[in-house]
C-alpha cells in the first residue's frame, strides 16, 4: 500500500503509475487467478447465515474461491451464456452470491438485482437486460426471494434457466432437518427450467476454464441504479473500470493481512465493485454476516462481538448503520479495527464524533456512484479527515465542478458550488443501456454529470452540498435539504433525517422533514422544530412540517428513500387541501409514472363529487393528479 495523506501523495501515485499499468490484469478472472496464485492458502471470504458470534460460518481460501468461480463460469457457458449474454443474480449475501457474480463477469455479463424490489421491477430488469440465466434462492423461511423470482419470471419469458441456491446447508441440526419440512411452497408458473446451483456447479471442472478468457475491455456487469430517485436505470461496467476499483482498494486501503467486515449487499456497487474487488486485488479477507447484512436479525446487537471474533481491521458502513450502532454499547474487544469506511450518503458531523468517541476509531468518508463503476474519492487514510467532506479524488480520477453561465457551462472556482463532474477509468460515454438516457449525461463526452452538487476547497477536498434533483424550490428560491438534515441530526434523540419539498399551492414547494428517533429516545415535532430553527441559517429553509416516524424508508444500503417520503407528503397535503375545501375526494395512492414522475391518484368519497371544485383545489399545485376513474 502507498501512503495517502494529501493531494500531493495522490499526485505522486498517479505520476508513478500511469493507468492502465503495463502489468495490470485485463479481466476480473485474471485478477482472481493472480491472487489465488499469490495467496491461495489465505482466507478469502467468510459467510455466516446467523449473526451470533459463535454461529456456524463457512470460510473459503483464495484457492477454493478461485476453483468455485471457475466451475460457476464453466456452468454458465454450458447453459449457453456467451460474452454478450446476461446472467441475472437475484440473491442476498452468501458465498454462492460472490461466486455467481464473479463467474457471471467471466462467462458473460452479470446483472445483480436487488431482491427488495417488487416483482414488477425485477421482471422489468430481466426483460430489459434480456437475461438468459437467473441465479436465485430456493424457498427459505423468512424470505420471499423465491416467491418474487417466480412471479417475476412469469413476465420475463427470455429467462431460460433458473439456478436455485439452498441456504439450508449453512444450518446445523436440528434446524437443517426442520427447514426442508417447513419450507414455504413456491408455485412454479413460468417456463424456465429449474436446476440446483450447487449440484450443477460441482459437475464442472475447477482447475481451468472451458473457454478463452479474452483480454478485452468489454462490458462485464450491469448494475441497476435505484438509490433515491425512483425507477431503476441500468449502468454498464467494463473490465477496465472493475479492475481500477480493485486497484484503488489494494493500493490505498487494504493489504493481504486485513480483514474487512462488510454487512452491505453484494448486489450494490459499494460491496461488490469496491469491497469484493478490492479483496480480490489485495488478498484481504472479507466477512459477510447474514444474508441481509445490516438488516439481518441480531447483526447490530452482535456487531462488536463479530468484530472481535474475526479480528476485523476495516469496518464498512453507511450513516444509517453507524447511527444504529451508536445506540448499542461497544461490548467487545475492537482493538483490531484500524478504520471505518462510510459511504452512500453524507455523514452528519455529530454522528462522526459519537462514533469516534465510543470506539476510538476514525471514520473515512468516501464518495462513489454506480455510473462511475463506483469509486471517486475518499478522505486520506493517512492524513487529515475533514468531517463532512468526501475527501480527495483518487489517482487517475479527475473531478471538476461546473455550472451554467451566460456563455454556457463553465468550471467553478475554489469553494464555488456547482454540479460534480467526474472522469476516471470507470467512466465512459454510453454508461446506460438505455441510449436515450445518455444524451445529457456528459460534458464534452468525457466528464460524467453526477447530478450531485458540491465544491472543491483550496486543498483539493471534495464536499457534497446536495443533490441537484433534491433541491427544494420555494418560490424560485433553492433550498438545500442537507442544511435541514444536518441541523436536525445534531439533536441527541435523532437517528435519521430525510428533508424534502412538500407541495404548496403558492410557493410550489415548502421544506418539510421526516425523522426517525434513536431507540428509547423521545422528542416532539414542536421540540424538533424549535431545535432546527436555532441551527438553520436562512428563514426560508425552516421546515414547514416535521413528522416523527417509527422508521424512515431506506434503500438496501441505508440511504433514505426520498420518493416514499414525497409520496407521503403529497398524500397528506392534497388530502388536507381537499378536506379544507369540502371536496369529497381523497388520495388513494401516489404512483410513479415514467414521464410525469409522482402522480396522485384520487378516489371519490361520496357520489356527489364536485369535479370542478376538485380541479380548482388541486389545480393550484404543480404535482400531477388523476381520478381513479380517469386511469
Amino acid at each position: 500500500m502507498s501512503v495517502f495523506a494529501s493531494r500531493a501523495d495522490r499526485d505522486a501515485i498517479e505520476a508513478e503509475h500511469p493507468w492502465p499499468a503495463q502489468d495490470a490484469p485485463r479481466t476480473v478472472y485474471e485478477r482472481l487467478s493472480r491472487t489465488a496464485d499469490a495467496h491461495g492458502w489465505r482466507d478469502a471470504i467468510t459467510f455466516q447465515l446467523l449473526s451470533g458470534p459463535q454461529d456456524k460460518a463457512e470460510t473459503l481460501t483464495w484457492s477454493e474461491l478461485h476453483g468455485r468461480v471457475t466451475q460457476t463460469a464453466n456452468l454458465f457457458r454450458s447453459l449457453g451464456v456467451g460474452e454478450g449474454d446476461v446472467v441475472a443474480c437475484l440473491m442476498p449475501n452468501c458465498n454462492e452470491t460472490a461466486q455467481a457474480i464473479l463467474g457471471g463477469m467471466t462467462a458473460g455479463i452479470v446483472n445483480p438485482i436487488n431482491p427488495l424490489l417488487d416483482p414488477e421491477h425485477i421482471a422489468g430488469i430481466l426483460r430489459h437486460t434480456n437475461a438468459k440465466v437467473l441465479v436465485t434462492l430456493k424457498s427459505f423461511p423468512k424470505s420471499d426471494v423465491a416467491q418474487k423470482a417466480a412471479e417475476a419470471l412469469r413476465h420475463a419469458p427470455n429467462v431460460e434457466t433458473v439456478l436455485e441456491v439452498d441456504l439450508t446447508r449453512y444450518l446445523t441440526p436440528p434446524k437443517s432437518w426442520i427447514v426442508p419440512l417447513i419450507r414455504p411452497k413456491t408455485k412454479v408458473r413460468h417456463r424456465a427450467r429449474v436446476l440446483d446451483f450447487t449440484a450443477e456447479r460441482d459437475r464442472q471442472k475447477a482447475d481451468a476454464l472451458d473457454f478463452e478468457d479474452r483480454p478485452d475491455d468489454r462490458v462485464a456487469a450491469y448494475f441497476h441504479t435505484g438509490g433515491t430517485t425512483g425507477l431503476p436505470k441500468v449502468a454498464q461496467h467494463r473490465n477496465g473500470g472493475l479492475i481500477y476499483n480493485g486497484w484503488i482498494g489494494e493500493r490505498l486501503l487494504f493489504g493481504e493481512e486485513d480483514t474487512i467486515m462488510c454487512p452491505l449487499p453484494l448486489f450494490h456497487v459499494f460491496a461488490c465493485q469496491v469491497i469484493l474487488l478490492a479483496m480480490i486485488t489485495s488478498g484481504a479477507h472479507g466477512v459477510f454476516p447474514t444474508p441481509a447484512g445490516y438488516r439481518g436479525d441480531g447483526v447490530f446487537d452482535n456487531f462488536w462481538k463479530l468484530i472481535e471474533r474475526w479480528r476485523v481491521t476495516f469496518i464498512i458502513a453507511v450513516p444509517t448503520a453507524i447511527s444504529a450502532l451508536m445506540q448499542r454499547p461497544v461490548d467487545a474487544d475492537v482493538s483490531s479495527v484500524k478504520i471505518a469506511f462510510s459511504g452512500s450518503s453524507p455523514l452528519p458531523v455529530e454522528l462522526f464524533r459519537r462514533f469516534e468517541k465510543a470506539t476510538g476509531v476514525n471514520i473515512v468518508e468516501g464518495y462513489g456512484l454506480t455510473e462511475a463503476t463506483c469509486l471517486v474519492s475518499c478522505n486520506p487514510v493517512d492524513g487529515e479527515k475533514r468531517i463532512g467532506s468526501v475527501g480527495i479524488p483518487f489517482p487517475h480520477t479527475k473531478v471538476t465542478i461546473r455550472k451554467p453561465g451566460p456563455d454556457g457551462v463553465r468550471e467553478c472556482g475554489v469553494d464555488e458550488v456547482g454540479e460534480i463532474c467526474v472522469a476516471s477509468p470507470g467512466v465512459y460515454p454510453g454508461v446506460y443501456t438505455e441510449e436515450e438516457k445518455n444524451g445529457d449525461m456528459y460534458h464534452r463526452q468525457v466528464y460524467l454529470r453526477t447530478g450531485d452538487l458540491g465544491r472543491v476547497d483550496a486543498d483539493g477536498y471534495l464536499w457534497i452540498t446536495g443533490r441537484a434533483k433534491d433541491l427544494i424550490i420555494r418560490g424560485g428560491h433553492n433550498i438545500d435539504p442537507a442544511e435541514i438534515e444536518e441541523a436536525l441530526s445534531a439533536h441527541d434523540a435523532v437517528a435519521v433525517v430525510g428533508a424534502i419539498g412538500q407541495p404548496d399551492a403558492h410557493a410550489g414547494e415548502l421544506p418539510c422533514a421526516y425523522v426517525e428517533l434513536c431507540a428509547g429516545s423521545t422528542a416532539t415535532p414542536d421540540e424538533l422544530m424549535a431545535f432546527a430553527r436555532d441551527r438553520i441559517h436562512e428563514r426560508a429553509a425552516y421546515p414547514k412540517y416535521i413528522e416523527v416516524l417509527d422508521e424512515l424508508p431506506k434503500t438496501a444500503v441505508g440511504k433514505v428513500f426520498k420518493p416514499d417520503l414525497r409520496r407521503r407528503a403529497i398524500a397528506r397535503v392534497y388530502n388536507e387541501a381537499l378536506e379544507h375545501a369540502g371536496v369529497a375526494a381523497e388520495v388513494s395512492e401516489v404512483v410513479e409514472d415514467p414521464k410525469r414522475g409522482l402522480v396522485a391518484r384520487l378516489r371519490p368519497t361520496a357520489d356527489d363529487l364536485d369535479h370542478e371544485a376538485l380541479r380548482r383545489v388541486l389545480g393550484d399545485f404543480t404535482r400531477p393528479w388523476e381520478l381513479e376513474t380517469d386511469a
